[in-house]
Protein backbone atom coordinates (compact mmCIF):
# COMPACT_ATOMS: atom_id res chain seq x y z
CA UNK A 1 0.00 0.00 0.00
CA UNK A 2 0.93 3.63 -0.09
CA UNK A 3 -0.74 7.06 0.47
CA UNK A 4 -2.61 9.29 -2.04
CA UNK A 5 -1.25 7.85 -5.03
CA UNK A 6 0.22 4.47 -6.49
CA UNK A 7 0.37 2.68 -9.92
CA UNK A 8 -3.23 3.67 -10.88
CA UNK A 9 -2.85 7.28 -10.46
CA UNK A 10 -3.86 9.27 -13.83
CA UNK A 11 -1.83 12.38 -13.83
CA UNK A 12 -3.09 15.66 -15.80
CA UNK A 13 -0.01 18.18 -16.00
CA UNK A 14 -1.19 21.72 -15.96
CA UNK A 15 1.58 23.97 -17.76
CA UNK A 16 2.93 20.81 -19.84
CA UNK A 17 3.43 23.55 -22.74
CA UNK A 18 5.93 25.56 -20.37
CA UNK A 19 10.23 24.59 -19.47
CA UNK A 20 9.50 22.82 -16.36
CA UNK A 21 5.48 21.33 -17.20
CA UNK A 22 6.91 19.82 -20.09
CA UNK A 23 10.51 18.67 -18.29
CA UNK A 24 8.77 17.40 -15.33
CA UNK A 25 5.81 15.34 -17.31
CA UNK A 26 8.55 13.61 -19.17
CA UNK A 27 10.16 12.84 -16.28
CA UNK A 28 7.27 12.26 -14.27
CA UNK A 29 6.83 9.71 -17.16
CA UNK A 30 9.60 7.78 -17.09
CA UNK A 31 9.93 7.10 -13.90
CA UNK A 32 6.83 5.15 -14.58
CA UNK A 33 3.89 7.50 -13.35
CA UNK A 34 0.71 7.61 -15.34
CA UNK A 35 0.83 11.05 -16.99
CA UNK A 36 -2.42 10.90 -19.15
CA UNK A 37 -2.87 14.47 -20.05
CA UNK A 38 -1.68 18.47 -19.97
CA UNK A 39 -4.05 21.11 -19.60
CA UNK A 40 -3.16 24.53 -20.93
CA UNK A 41 -6.14 26.79 -22.43
CA UNK A 42 -5.96 27.90 -25.73
CA UNK A 43 -3.38 25.29 -26.83
CA UNK A 44 -6.04 21.98 -26.88
CA UNK A 45 -5.52 19.21 -29.53
CA UNK A 46 -1.20 20.05 -29.38
CA UNK A 47 0.80 17.05 -27.70
CA UNK A 48 3.51 17.51 -25.47
CA UNK A 49 5.84 14.30 -25.79
CA UNK A 50 3.30 12.14 -27.58
CA UNK A 51 1.07 13.75 -24.25
CA UNK A 52 -2.60 15.27 -24.88
CA UNK A 53 -3.14 18.67 -24.23
CA UNK A 54 -6.74 19.88 -23.74
CA UNK A 55 -7.90 23.36 -23.00
CA UNK A 56 -9.79 22.51 -19.96
CA UNK A 57 -9.45 20.33 -16.83
CA UNK A 58 -13.05 19.26 -16.93
CA UNK A 59 -12.56 18.12 -20.46
CA UNK A 60 -8.82 16.05 -19.59
CA UNK A 61 -10.75 14.66 -17.11
CA UNK A 62 -13.73 13.17 -19.34
CA UNK A 63 -10.97 12.36 -21.78
CA UNK A 64 -8.40 10.40 -19.73
CA UNK A 65 -10.46 9.86 -16.43
CA UNK A 66 -7.91 11.80 -14.72
CA UNK A 67 -7.89 11.69 -10.82
CA UNK A 68 -4.71 13.90 -10.04
CA UNK A 69 -2.97 16.90 -11.59
CA UNK A 70 0.15 18.61 -10.68
CA UNK A 71 -0.08 22.54 -11.50
CA UNK A 72 3.32 24.05 -12.92
CA UNK A 73 1.89 27.26 -14.08
CA UNK A 74 3.47 30.92 -13.16
CA UNK A 75 2.10 32.04 -9.45
CA UNK A 76 -0.33 34.92 -11.18
CA UNK A 77 -2.39 32.06 -12.74
CA UNK A 78 -2.06 29.29 -10.31
CA UNK A 79 -5.33 30.49 -8.44
CA UNK A 80 -7.32 30.01 -11.05
CA UNK A 81 -5.72 26.91 -12.33
CA UNK A 82 -6.22 25.46 -8.41
CA UNK A 83 -9.66 26.57 -9.03
CA UNK A 84 -10.32 24.52 -11.90
CA UNK A 85 -8.54 21.80 -10.76
CA UNK A 86 -11.22 21.81 -7.50
CA UNK A 87 -14.26 22.33 -10.07
CA UNK A 88 -12.99 19.03 -11.95
CA UNK A 89 -13.23 17.49 -8.54
CA UNK A 90 -9.87 15.44 -8.68
CA UNK A 91 -8.85 13.60 -5.51
CA UNK A 92 -5.73 15.16 -5.87
CA UNK A 93 -3.83 18.14 -6.85
CA UNK A 94 -0.03 18.67 -6.05
CA UNK A 95 0.71 22.35 -6.51
CA UNK A 96 4.72 22.90 -7.23
CA UNK A 97 4.15 26.67 -8.04
CA UNK A 98 5.56 29.25 -5.72
CA UNK A 99 4.82 32.73 -4.87
CA UNK A 100 1.11 33.01 -4.52
CA UNK A 101 -0.21 35.38 -2.61
CA UNK A 102 -1.04 34.63 0.83
CA UNK A 103 -4.87 35.94 0.83
CA UNK A 104 -5.18 34.12 -2.49
CA UNK A 105 -4.12 30.99 -0.50
CA UNK A 106 -6.72 31.88 1.86
CA UNK A 107 -9.60 31.90 -0.11
CA UNK A 108 -8.35 28.35 -2.03
CA UNK A 109 -8.19 26.49 1.26
CA UNK A 110 -11.19 27.44 2.90
CA UNK A 111 -13.10 26.09 -0.46
CA UNK A 112 -10.84 23.38 -0.06
CA UNK A 113 -13.22 22.16 3.11
CA UNK A 114 -16.16 21.75 0.89
CA UNK A 115 -14.95 19.45 -1.72
CA UNK A 116 -13.33 15.99 -1.92
CA UNK A 117 -10.07 17.18 -3.04
CA UNK A 118 -6.60 17.11 -1.43
CA UNK A 119 -3.92 19.28 -1.95
CA UNK A 120 -0.33 19.18 -1.50
CA UNK A 121 1.30 22.37 -1.51
CA UNK A 122 1.76 25.50 -3.09
CA UNK A 123 5.64 25.45 -3.38
CA UNK A 124 6.02 21.57 -3.18
CA UNK A 125 8.28 19.46 -5.02
CA UNK A 126 5.86 16.72 -4.61
CA UNK A 127 4.98 13.00 -3.62
CA UNK A 128 6.65 9.54 -4.62
CA UNK A 129 5.64 6.04 -3.77
CA UNK A 130 8.63 4.67 -4.74
CA UNK A 131 8.60 2.11 -7.71
CA UNK A 132 4.84 3.15 -8.27
CA UNK A 133 4.18 6.68 -9.25
CA UNK A 134 5.86 10.17 -9.01
CA UNK A 135 4.42 13.57 -9.12
CA UNK A 136 6.44 16.76 -8.94
CA UNK A 137 10.07 17.43 -9.17
CA UNK A 138 11.44 14.52 -6.16
CA UNK A 139 14.45 13.06 -8.08
CA UNK A 140 13.50 9.08 -8.28
CA UNK A 141 16.92 7.10 -8.23
CA UNK A 142 17.49 8.08 -4.61
CA UNK A 143 14.38 6.82 -3.34
CA UNK A 144 13.78 3.21 -2.43
CA UNK A 145 10.09 1.03 -1.86
CA UNK A 146 10.11 0.50 2.44
CA UNK A 147 8.49 0.96 5.08
CA UNK A 148 9.12 4.87 6.10
CA UNK A 149 6.98 7.57 5.75
CA UNK A 150 8.32 10.89 4.91
CA UNK A 151 6.32 14.22 5.51
CA UNK A 152 9.14 17.48 4.88
CA UNK A 153 8.49 21.33 4.96
CA UNK A 154 11.77 21.60 3.39
CA UNK A 155 12.59 19.98 -0.65
CA UNK A 156 15.96 19.94 -0.58
CA UNK A 157 16.74 18.48 3.11
CA UNK A 158 13.64 16.09 1.79
CA UNK A 159 16.29 14.61 -0.38
CA UNK A 160 19.09 14.18 1.77
CA UNK A 161 16.70 12.26 4.63
CA UNK A 162 15.61 9.90 1.78
CA UNK A 163 18.87 9.10 0.49
CA UNK A 164 19.99 8.10 4.11
CA UNK A 165 17.12 6.43 4.74
CA UNK A 166 17.68 4.28 1.18
CA UNK A 167 21.20 3.69 2.03
CA UNK A 168 19.99 2.31 5.50
CA UNK A 169 18.36 -0.18 4.12
CA UNK A 170 14.80 1.27 5.17
CA UNK A 171 13.63 2.93 2.30
CA UNK A 172 10.31 4.80 1.99
CA UNK A 173 6.49 4.49 1.77
CA UNK A 174 5.28 7.43 0.70
CA UNK A 175 7.01 11.34 0.59
CA UNK A 176 5.26 14.13 0.89
CA UNK A 177 6.51 17.76 0.65
CA UNK A 178 3.94 19.57 2.01
CA UNK A 179 5.60 22.96 0.75
CA UNK A 180 6.78 25.74 2.57
CA UNK A 181 4.60 28.90 2.52
CA UNK A 182 2.69 30.05 5.11
CA UNK A 183 -0.71 28.36 3.96
CA UNK A 184 -0.72 24.62 2.61
CA UNK A 185 -3.16 22.84 1.44
CA UNK A 186 -2.17 19.82 3.30
CA UNK A 187 -0.19 19.78 6.94
CA UNK A 188 1.62 17.12 9.64
CA UNK A 189 -1.36 16.27 10.97
CA UNK A 190 -3.47 15.62 8.60
CA UNK A 191 -1.11 12.80 6.36
CA UNK A 192 0.01 11.43 9.83
CA UNK A 193 -3.91 10.39 9.51
CA UNK A 194 -3.38 8.77 6.49
CA UNK A 195 0.18 7.32 7.28
CA UNK A 196 -1.81 5.34 10.88
CA UNK A 197 -4.32 3.86 8.79
CA UNK A 198 -1.71 2.58 6.28
CA UNK A 199 -0.40 -1.05 7.44
CA UNK A 200 2.88 -0.46 4.92
CA UNK A 201 4.18 2.39 6.89
CA UNK A 202 6.27 1.12 9.98
CA UNK A 203 7.04 5.06 10.82
CA UNK A 204 7.54 8.40 9.85
CA UNK A 205 10.60 10.73 9.34
CA UNK A 206 8.86 14.17 10.34
CA UNK A 207 10.99 17.16 8.63
CA UNK A 208 10.26 20.69 10.21
CA UNK A 209 11.69 24.27 10.24
CA UNK A 210 11.53 27.15 11.93
CA UNK A 211 8.47 29.36 12.13
CA UNK A 212 4.57 28.79 12.94
CA UNK A 213 3.16 26.45 15.10
CA UNK A 214 2.41 23.09 12.83
CA UNK A 215 5.79 21.40 14.85
CA UNK A 216 4.15 22.17 18.39
CA UNK A 217 0.43 21.45 17.12
CA UNK A 218 1.90 18.32 15.64
CA UNK A 219 3.88 16.86 18.82
CA UNK A 220 0.40 17.08 20.61
CA UNK A 221 -1.48 15.31 17.95
CA UNK A 222 1.46 12.49 18.18
CA UNK A 223 1.12 11.92 21.93
CA UNK A 224 -2.59 11.77 21.49
CA UNK A 225 -3.56 9.69 18.30
CA UNK A 226 -0.28 8.34 16.27
CA UNK A 227 0.79 5.09 17.74
CA UNK A 228 3.64 4.39 15.26
CA UNK A 229 7.47 5.95 15.97
CA UNK A 230 7.98 9.05 14.51
CA UNK A 231 11.28 10.71 14.31
CA UNK A 232 12.01 14.22 13.81
CA UNK A 233 14.32 17.23 12.68
CA UNK A 234 14.39 20.76 12.92
CA UNK A 235 15.40 22.86 9.97
CA UNK A 236 16.68 26.13 10.88
CA UNK A 237 18.11 26.07 14.47
CA UNK A 238 21.45 27.93 13.83
CA UNK A 239 19.08 30.73 11.85
CA UNK A 240 20.56 34.19 13.17
CA UNK A 241 17.55 36.63 14.82
CA UNK A 242 16.39 39.20 12.40
CA UNK A 243 17.16 37.36 9.51
CA UNK A 244 14.95 36.51 6.62
CA UNK A 245 15.76 32.74 5.72
CA UNK A 246 14.36 30.83 2.50
CA UNK A 247 10.74 30.01 2.63
CA UNK A 248 7.96 31.90 3.39
CA UNK A 249 6.54 30.04 6.43
CA UNK A 250 9.68 30.52 7.97
CA UNK A 251 8.72 33.16 10.07
CA UNK A 252 9.78 34.10 14.02
CA UNK A 253 7.11 36.41 15.95
CA UNK A 254 7.48 37.89 19.11
CA UNK A 255 9.24 34.21 20.19
CA UNK A 256 7.20 32.07 18.55
CA UNK A 257 7.79 29.27 15.83
CA UNK A 258 11.67 28.69 17.21
CA UNK A 259 13.47 25.98 16.77
CA UNK A 260 14.07 25.43 20.40
CA UNK A 261 10.00 25.62 21.21
CA UNK A 262 9.71 22.95 18.29
CA UNK A 263 12.16 20.50 19.43
CA UNK A 264 11.16 21.06 23.15
CA UNK A 265 7.60 20.01 21.78
CA UNK A 266 8.69 16.56 20.48
CA UNK A 267 10.89 15.40 23.20
CA UNK A 268 8.35 16.30 25.74
CA UNK A 269 5.93 13.53 23.93
CA UNK A 270 9.19 11.50 23.76
CA UNK A 271 10.06 12.30 19.65
CA UNK A 272 13.64 11.45 19.28
CA UNK A 273 15.25 15.14 17.10
CA UNK A 274 17.85 14.50 15.11
CA UNK A 275 20.48 16.91 15.56
CA UNK A 276 21.73 16.15 11.76
CA UNK A 277 19.39 14.35 8.84
CA UNK A 278 21.55 11.64 8.83
CA UNK A 279 21.31 10.09 12.22
CA UNK A 280 17.66 10.06 11.04
CA UNK A 281 17.89 6.20 10.18
CA UNK A 282 19.37 5.28 13.21
CA UNK A 283 16.72 6.48 15.27
CA UNK A 284 14.42 4.59 13.34
CA UNK A 285 15.70 1.36 13.80
CA UNK A 286 16.01 2.05 17.45
CA UNK A 287 12.12 2.47 17.95
CA UNK A 288 11.07 -0.14 15.15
Amino acid sequence: MSILIDETTRVLVQGITGRDGSFHARAMRDYGTRVVGGVVPGRGGESVEGIPVFNTVAEAKEQTGANASVIFVPAKFTTAALQEAMDAALDLIVCITEGIPTLDMVKVYNRLGGTKTRLIGPNSPGIISPGRCKIGIMPGPIHKQGSIGVISRSGTLTYEVVYHLTQSGLGEATCIGIGGDPIVGSGFIDLLKLFQEDEETKGVALIGEIGGSEEEETAKFIKEHFTKPVVAFIAGRTAPPGKRMGHAGAIISGGTGTAEEKVRAFKEVGVPVADMPDEIPALLKQRL
